[in-house]
């Protein structure tokens, strides 16, 4: 099998990005949390990543193949003003959730921000496939280009996951848990020194 070609995401690249997201995260604990009912999930979903994207594209932190089927968001350390790279759910897009997914989503952000650590971090804080293209290595191949970057800096790297599942997938890629939150939903902590 040869290595998929790793690009980095642009604007123009947007409703891919956030469609095989949202078809990704169908099933995942924190999202289905965030956004319960059925018939607001995609919508909720693709106001959520297409928020985190908008964010992010500018910095040339997201990479992507496959025309964007496959995703990592990833942000560079925090600058001091800016907070923490967790941090990011709180911004005018929020305005469109009712006000209960509000209260989820910045109650969840609050509780990711206090248990994250507190030195420089590269924070891989979206990492999905569309499931048409699960399978095939690209998730894992996205992920490496930014820990490759991380270990450009000498910098380790974040995640966050509440898909049980995930913990051990990302073990074997090289993770290591740092902790784990209870609530709202059980959440790992999880860092990669650099290599």
């Amino acid at each position: 099998m040869t290595a998929p070609e790793i690009t980095i995401a642009t604007p123009a690249d947007r409703d891919a990005v956030v469609g095989s997201l949202v078809a990704a995260f169908v099933k995942d604990p924190i999202l289905r949390f965030l956004f319960p009912d059925e018939e607001t999930y995609p919508r909720h979903a693709a106001t959520f990543f297409g928020d985190l994207f908008d964010k992010r594209v500018h910095r040339s932190s997201i990479w992507m193949t496959g025309g964007g089927a496959s995703v990592a968001i990833w942000e560079p350390p925090a600058e001091p003003s800016t907070g923490s790279p967790a941090a990011g759910h709180g911004s005018p897009a929020e305005a469109r959730y009712p006000a209960d997914v509000r209260a989820r989503v910045q109650g969840y952000d609050e509780a990711v921000h206090a248990a994250l650590p507190t030195y420089p971090f590269w924070y891989l804080g979206v990492l999905g496939t569309h499931p048409d293209s699960a399978g095939r290595g690209w998730g894992r191949a996205v992920m490496r280009a930014g820990l490759a970057r991380a270990a450009a800096d000498g910098l380790p790297a974040i995640l966050e996951t509440s898909n049980p599942a995930n913990v051990e997938l990302y073990r074997r890629a090289g993770w290591e848990a740092l902790g784990s939150l209870p609530e709202p939903v059980p959440t790992w902590i999880m860092q990669q020194s650099p290599r």
